[in-house]
């Protein structure tokens, strides 16, 4: 736990570009997103007890079909209808179990409001949009480009901006 409030503490100082950032994985191990330069990033707020869940059988589809061309990263939250109840642990084993998810998931966070998470405020200040609902994707280009993409969208769509 402390090691997770020190990247906390260490994310929140200075993050000046989307590689500066480190979170922990649904396990907890820390993910440093410098490991993801040079490549395309989907980054999506999911939820298990959503409309759109089924849209997880979309983005592990993109995962494997694509992933020489876009990284998938999901991150868990709460925010929206108290659709993502469950803990990190049961968050991966229904990931797994439902939609065989092998893409990066995150620790559950906050997408929107007073405690939003730092990743989802510089998502915000480089597009002006946040997270409406579930499912809700950023398209953060190799060349650093942001755009972001309401919950309807389906991830595969999101290709053709890659052209």
């Amino acid at each position: 736990m402390k090691l997770i409030s020190f990247l906390f503490i260490m994310m929140v100082t200075g993050a000046t570009s989307i590689y500066d950032f480190t979170l922990p994985a649904l396990d907890g191990t820390p993910v440093e997103f410098k490991k993801f330069k040079g490549k395309n990033l989907l980054i999506v707020n999911t939820a298990s007890r959503c409309g759109y869940t089924p849209q997880y059988e979309d983005l592990q589809a993109l995962h494997q079909q694509y992933g020489d061309k876009i990284t998938v990263l999901g991150f868990p939250a709460n925010n929206f209808g108290g659709q993502e109840p469950g803990t990190n642990a049961q968050i991966a084993e229904f990931c797994k179990a439902n939609y065989g998810v092998t893409f990066q998931m995150f620790e559950k966070i906050s997408v929107k409001g007073s405690d939003q998470h730092p990743l989802y405020q510089y998502l915000k200040s480089k597009t002006g949009k946040e997270p409406t609902w579930n499912f809700c994707k950023y398209l953060v280009k190799a060349d650093g480009t942001i755009k972001f993409y309401g919950s309807g969208t389906n991830p595969v769509e999101i290709l053709e901006d890659l052209q």
